[in-house]
């Protein structure tokens, strides 16, 4: 049977009410990742107040290997 692990990784939002990303930055910290086997599957901003972001939830996934 198939099996997978996942990682759930949490970027900050910059500025001062928050809710700016630096998409460069976000970017080489996700292909770091990718690199490592981990598959995006799902992304989404937590809410601060007035539709800003306070950060960014990624959740990835990748098959476990045999450890043995």
């Amino acid at each position: 049977m198939e099996t997978f692990e996942y990682k759930v990784a949490v970027y900050d939002t910059k500025g001062f009410w928050g809710g700016s990303v630096e998409s460069n930055q976000l970017e080489y910290q996700l292909d770091l990742l990718g690199l490592e086997g981990w598959e995006l599957v799902s992304c989404t901003s937590t809410n601060q107040s007035y539709g800003s972001s306070k950060s960014i939830v990624c959740i990835f996934k990748r098959r476990k290997t045999d450890r043995t």
